[in-house]
């Protein structure tokens, strides 16, 4: 490498590896979840039924993103956790403001209340491996 080019590690290394597998295990449950919903009663809440979908969507690009070399990797995973920490964050707000309108729970639904609250504390904690990871030393 050139002098002065920072370089990166894998974020499939240590720790990388647990965040990986707790993000893969997301990325089955929320679209399990969206999967049945969707399939025997999408009528009876579309919207949270499909940004259940969302979610389990953008657990898959944060495993693929994170499990990934290189740096269009790891610009995946960037934008999934981003998207993640976003989301979690707009829909647990206006499930806890405005209950009334999702007469059922999404995956990120109260930040993630019925998922020990998880969904709120992963993105937090992937922007801080990708930050880690993403200097040298």
């Amino acid at each position: 490498m050139p002098e002065g080019t920072p370089q990166v590690r894998a974020t499939a290394t240590g720790p990388g590896r647990i965040l990986i597998a707790v993000y893969g295990i997301f990325a089955l449950s929320a679209s399990a979840r969206a999967g049945v919903q969707i399939a025997e009663r999408f009528d009876e809440a579309p919207l949270a039924y499909a940004l259940s979908a969302v979610a389990g969507f953008v657990y898959i690009l944060a495993t693929v993103g994170l499990a990934g070399s290189g740096p269009g990797f790891r610009r995946l995973a960037w934008f999934a956790v981003s998207f993640e920490l976003l989301g979690v964050l707009l829909v647990g707000a206006f499930t806890a403001f405005v209950p009334g309108d999702f007469p059922h729970d999404t995956v990120w639904s109260w930040f993630g209340r019925g998922y020990g609250f998880i969904p709120l504390v992963l993105p937090f904690v992937g922007i801080w491996w990708l930050r880690r990871t993403g200097r040298s030393g």
